[in-house]
């Protein structure tokens, strides 16, 4: 089963996934929580010198600790920035419950690193031919006017194109507004 969980930011949509989970590990199922978000220090090279200081993301860090203060403790966590079909591929067992949260940031991820197109395909070959239920998480962003930025209109195009391939092989669709989920498929 493939079901696909949409929503802005704060909607309810991770949880929303997460309450979908916790069904299926109430059938005896394990948990794999797939991470997109990369939650490392990143280095930063100061303009005024060369040194090189670390930095954070703290903003980011704190959703990343909230995210991980909501769910159970026990769920198994795999961080996975860029790599999602060899990360599926390499946990997936029909007792397995796959949650990607979030195809967003993946997507992000994949066009800072300028590897798109070939993990798009990657995922959208694997995704019929798992075992294990998958839900995947994502925020729908083209709700809004055309962003201004050409990369930000690329990340709003790759992004609703993504979501349009998933949408297609998923058995469910479910969008999320206020913490209420609409089906759609």
């Amino acid at each position: 089963m493939i079901r696909f969980v949409l929503g802005g930011a704060r909607s309810g949509k991770s949880a929303y996934a997460e309450t979908l989970a916790k069904h299926f590990e109430q059938q005896g199922g394990r948990i794999f929580y797939i991470a997109t978000a990369k939650s490392q220090v990143s280095s930063l090279t100061v303009a005024s010198s060369d040194a090189t200081e670390e930095t954070v993301d703290s903003e980011m860090l704190s959703r990343i600790q909230r995210h991980q203060a909501d769910r159970p403790a026990h769920w198994k966590t795999v961080e996975c920035p860029l790599y999602l079909a060899d990360c599926l591929q390499s946990l997936d067992d029909e007792k397995a419950c796959l949650l990607i949260d979030c195809l967003t940031l993946w997507t992000l991820n994949l066009l800072e690193s300028e590897c798109l197109e070939k993990e798009k395909r990657a995922l959208l070959s694997l995704l019929p031919t798992l075992k294990s239920e998958v839900i995947l998480v994502s925020n729908e962003v083209g709700l809004g006017v055309v962003p201004m930025g050409k990369l930000t209109r690329c990340f709003v195009d790759e992004l609703g194109w993504l979501h349009q391939s998933v949408a297609t092989c998923a058995d469910e669709v479910t969008f999320v507004t206020a913490g209420l989920p609409m089906k759609l498929k």
